[in-house]
């Protein structure tokens, strides 16, 4: 018998030894969340951009697993946050736009998470006015927040950082993780930039890149709108005519209140190089302003240079970060996620902004590093959704999903295992209609993975489009009868969407929603 026991005892521990796999599996995973503002999935260089390179956040394509069809719920900045948190559409969770205020009070899955042991932290733009709830940490940008000397929002009131903010937000992050968090317990940090958002002021470092470069022009830049509902000719986002010149282009004059305010933010240093960067193209700018289709061109070469600047500072600190988890022995056990708020355009259209389902902002990028668990270098072609972001992160974690959450899990999609019953249609609805920003007309939709059904519902508009002959959106083919059939299948399944989502009105009233101060 003791034979036995000592036989038995010996195997156990031969198992244990030669098998560390199962001591990992045992441990929750840290989840660590990098989320940037406005960043176009084509100007990410893993997902083929002919206008920049991201090799940073290229590493995580290379490691780890490229969506390729990752959309949104409502391509705007606050509602997709909201959603992000929640798991939930704008109906349901109460952020339908910017000027929305977000309940705090809500179940979100960070809060869930801190129940299974995770501590939690938020570092960044947070953009939902009130404080964050269910974060063991946070330190936050006040509303959009500032590029130079940022101030942030914390438990202890507001603080004001010196330095480049895409930094500053990583500095914090990176602190948080070195020195401010229980080491023994698993963790989810949320960490956000401010950067590309608008108004595209580089650091120091990058002022100077693409100088001397041309950057290709989207074939669509001078689209001229026809063949589509009203909405795209009535929105105010076009490069040529509703750029601002010292504030989006940075044409300052000696004089000029805004530049100095903006300068004076700014170290010595890096005023210099701002100064050297744009002073002599600007002098030659206003001493003969472009005209027509030439300012047009100089506009998009000014604005997407500067777009691209700010992204090479956010690549440069997703290295930082990878570089952490390297050398502090959390990588292998960290799951890392890269993604954005929605999409942008970047010319396509002749626009910048967001807000249509159109693919250049209805679609976002996704990225997933998980080692061991995701196959380095796959791709991922099925619809996923910032809807699914929570249901994941929880499923990842070994929590599970919340009944009145409204996405999905793509944790077997990340394993490479099979998914039933996947998704084979998405509902989208934006809501921020004229005279907000941009003056986008609110709509709702439709999509599969070749076709896109929008209703403009305060115009009473509908656009249908055939994304596999016409992947630039620029014809509808609503009333064509040859695609009689499939619009009514995307009607049906637009109902069905509506219905089993719950949606119960179009429009929302819109002073209820804004803060009341």
């Amino acid at each position: 018998m003791r034979t036995k026991q000592l036989l038995l005892a010996a195997f156990t521990l031969l198992l244990m030894i030669g098998s560390p796999v199962f001591a990992d599996e045992a441990k929750q995973p840290n989840i660590l969340f990098i989320f940037s503002d406005d960043h176009a999935w084509q100007a990410i260089s893993a997902y083929g951009s002919n206008r920049n390179q991201t090799p940073n956040i290229d590493r995580l394509a290379n490691e780890g697993m490229r969506f390729d069809r990752c959309v949104v719920t409502n391509s705007i900045c606050g509602p997709s946050r909201a959603c992000i948190l929640t798991g939930k559409y704008s109906h349901k969770n109460g952020f339908y736009d910017n000027h929305s205020t977000f309940d705090g009070s809500q179940q979100t899955f960070p809060k869930l998470l801190k129940k299974v042991g995770y501590q939690t932290a938020i570092v960044g733009k947070w953009h939902l006015r009130t404080e964050p709830t269910g974060f063991d940490f946070w330190k936050v940008l006040p509303g959009q927040g500032r590029y130079y000397s940022p101030v942030f929002r914390t438990p202890d009131g507001n603080k004001t950082m010196p330095g480049y903010a895409t930094d500053v937000v990583t500095d914090e992050a990176l602190g948080w993780l070195d020195s401010g968090r229980d080491k023994s317990k698993p963790f989810l940090l949320m960490l956000q930039h401010k950067a590309p958002h608008r108004e595209w002021m580089p650091s120091k470092e990058h002022v100077a890149d693409f100088d001397g470069v041309t950057i290709p022009e989207p074939a669509t830049l001078f689209d001229d709108y026809e063949g589509r509902a009203d909405a795209a000719r009535n929105a105010l986002m076009r490069i040529a005519d509703h750029m601002r010149p010292v504030e989006d282009m940075k044409v300052w004059p000696a004089d000029n209140q805004y530049a100095k305010r903006q300068l004076n933010l700014m170290t010595p240093e890096a005023k210099e190089a701002w100064q050297a960067a744009y002073q002599a193209e600007n002098e030659a700018y206003m001493k003969n302003p472009p005209e027509g289709d030439a300012l047009t061109h100089w506009n998009y070469q000014r604005y997407i240079k500067d777009y691209l600047r700010c992204i090479a500072s956010v690549d440069d600190n997703v290295g930082r970060v990878l570089d952490y988890l390297d050398e502090n022995g959390l990588a292998e056990n960290t799951v890392v996620v890269y993604s954005s708020d929605q999409g942008f355009y970047l010319g396509e259209h002749g626009w910048y902004d967001k807000r249509f389902m159109y693919e250049e902002s209805f679609r976002t990028p996704l990225l997933v590093r998980w080692p061991g668990k995701v196959k380095p270098g796959s791709v991922e072609k099925r619809m996923v959704s910032n809807l699914d972001f929570a249901e994941t992160f929880l499923d990842i974690a070994g929590v599970e999903t919340p009944d009145d959450m409204q996405g999905a899990s793509f944790k077997p999609m990340l394993e490479g295992k099979p998914v039933e019953n996947w998704r084979d249609a998405f509902y989208y609805h934006y809501y921020e209609g004229p005279p907000a920003s941009h003056s986008v007309s609110p709509h709702y939709g439709v999509a599969t993975d070749r076709y896109k059904l929008i209703h403009y519902f305060d115009l009473d508009q509908w656009e249908m489009f055939d994304l596999q002959e016409d992947p630039q959106e620029m014809t509808s083919v609503y009333d064509n009868p040859d695609y009689a059939e499939v619009r009514a299948e995307l009607e049906t399944k637009l109902v069905a969407l509506r219905k089993d989502l719950e949606v119960t009105e179009d429009h929302y009233d819109d002073q209820r929603q804004r803060p009341q101060k």
